[in-house]
């Protein structure tokens, strides 16, 4: 029988003191950070600190998700007409309805600071720059260059939005949706003008231009964004029953979002493509993160919107590239190979970020 001392009454009792050869996680105090409100606590005669709590909890559940949806399509539980119901679901309501929600609730007067889009946006160009150079100098076919050009800037968005929640709360949310807002329809132009331009179909400048136009006008997430701007412009905040219906709404958003990029995640094609799509998850996860920090220091960009912007440069590359290389006629089985690598490469450079984030 083991005999234990009496508890002082001002130590305090985590679940890892009751059985002494059990292991010591890091516990919360009621309201408090589970992460900055504790001490890292010893099990097996390693120290678990605050920065890999904090990215376990945060990174953790968005992969776990993700495997879920790929497990889940191999065991036949989920097939593919869910994923492609789930897809149109989050790409042109929910989702829309999200960055409508979250936009439309930040203060956004006519003295708002916004000037940390900007290191954003030159980030972005930069390495659209970049890549252009990259297909030139390598000679990459014109049918692979639409799919390779995007794997190299464009983000995934849902990825984005759920470590971004689950790391800074409401207000980081806010500042990540007008981020994304401001770049998406950028992105879009960019992505879509290499696209026609690397096609091989013999178009008019009028025509290329019609097609990019219709695909930013029609865009959901675009029209979600600009309708939250000009909502928090105008009005700002909803009453409380609006807010809780989209809420509700928009609590389903993410989940079904992770599961279907599980559940689209595809080695084919992987073993003809895997030079390209090392080279482009390497310009997106290592470069791209390198010269958005310097984009940052020279705008002296500090504070919670560093730390959102940060965590935005080493996004993996966005599933949507497929879709697009696929109505645009460019190489889908790069862009699913480009995908898998920077889905899974992601990880480390999101890891990577939250640890060299400052305290406070």
């Amino acid at each position: 029988m083991i005999k234990t001392r009496p508890m002082e009454s001002n130590e305090e009792q985590s679940p890892g003191d009751l059985d002494p050869t059990g292991p010591r996680w890091p516990v919360a105090s009621p309201g408090r950070h589970p992460v900055g409100g504790c001490r890292p606590r010893i099990f097996s005669r390693t120290v678990v600190s605050e920065e890999q709590v904090l990215i376990i909890n945060t990174l953790f559940p968005v992969l776990a998700l993700i495997l879920a949806g790929g497990l889940l399509k191999g065991v036949g539980c989920l097939d593919g007409t869910f994923f492609a119901a789930s897809d149109r679901l989050v790409y042109f309501v929910l989702f829309p309805l999200l960055l409508f929600w979250k936009i439309g609730s930040a203060p956004l007067g006519p003295g708002t600071s916004l000037y940390y889009l900007l290191p954003a946006a030159c980030a972005v160009f930069t390495v659209f720059v970049l890549s252009l150079v990259v297909i030139r100098l390598f000679k990459v076919a014109p049918f692979k260059a639409g799919s390779f050009n995007q794997c190299c800037y464009r983000f995934n968005t849902y990825i984005g939005m759920a470590v971004v929640i689950n790391l800074f709360g409401e207000k980081g949310v806010q500042l990540f949706s007008i981020l994304v807002g401001l770049l998406i329809p950028c992105i879009n132009v960019m992505a879509v003008s290499v696209l026609i331009w690397f096609s091989g179909e013999s178009q008019a400048w009028q025509q290329r231009l019609s097609s990019t136009l219709k695909s930013l006008l029609t865009n959901p997430l675009i029209i979600g964004c600009c309708c939250g701007i000009l909502y928090a412009r105008l009005l700002g905040g909803f009453p409380e029953y609006i807010d809780n219906t989209l809420r509700l709404l928009s609590s389903t958003t993410l989940p079904l979002a992770l599961l279907s990029i599980g559940g689209a995640l595809s080695f084919q094609g992987m073993r003809k493509n895997v030079g390209l799509a090392l080279t482009g998850a390497g310009i997106k996860l290592i470069l791209f993160p390198l010269i958005g920090v310097v984009f940052l220091a020279l705008f002296g960009v500090a504070g919670l919107a560093w730390k959102v912007s940060l965590l935005f440069f080493t996004l993996p590359t966005s599933t949507a590239i497929y879709v697009l290389s696929s109505q645009l006629h460019s190489d889908t089985e790069l862009a699913s190979a480009a995908i898998v690598v920077s889905t899974c490469g992601a990880f480390f450079s999101m890891s990577l970020a939250i640890a060299s984030f400052p305290p406070g």
